[in-house]
């Protein structure tokens, strides 16, 4: 049985803004992309005998979560645009209502706009290599 459901906590470690919990608000749509090595989509990659070329490039990973913000004390938006605009990578836990953990070095990537009416904003976060399950 596949077991779906809320991411239930986002954790990072920065080295230099410190560490810290975002959560993602309950019953939202949020994506996963572990990363590695992909082949392009392309049906026009054949040669003149009709055998298939195979491009493989490097994708990154990411993580897109629907993130809580608190605008009077915990300050979510504005400690990811302090780490988006960090060329240092901090490390991230992302755990799943499951139990299933995944752990990659990366950052804030994208738009960072805060909904404030419904106190959320969208958070990509994605880095080199691959995300990992712990």
């Amino acid at each position: 049985m596949a077991t779906g459901g809320d991411i239930i906590e986002v954790t990072y470690n920065h080295p230099t803004i410190g560490g810290g919990v975002f959560y993602p608000k309950a019953a939202e749509d949020n994506n996963y992309d572990l990363g590695g090595i992909r082949s392009a989509d392309d049906m026009n990659m054949v040669d003149g005998g009709g055998n298939m070329i195979d491009q493989m490039n490097r994708a990154r990973w990411a993580v897109e979560v629907l993130i809580v913000n608190d605008m009077n004390t915990n300050n979510e938006l504005e400690k990811c645009v302090a780490m988006a605009e960090s060329s240092v990578l901090a490390d991230w836990t992302f755990t799943h209502i499951n139990g299933t953990v995944y752990v990659g070095k990366g950052k804030p990537v994208g738009d960072l706009q805060n909904n404030v009416n419904q106190a959320t904003f969208p958070l990509k976060v994605s880095g080199g290599a691959k995300l990992k399950k712990q």
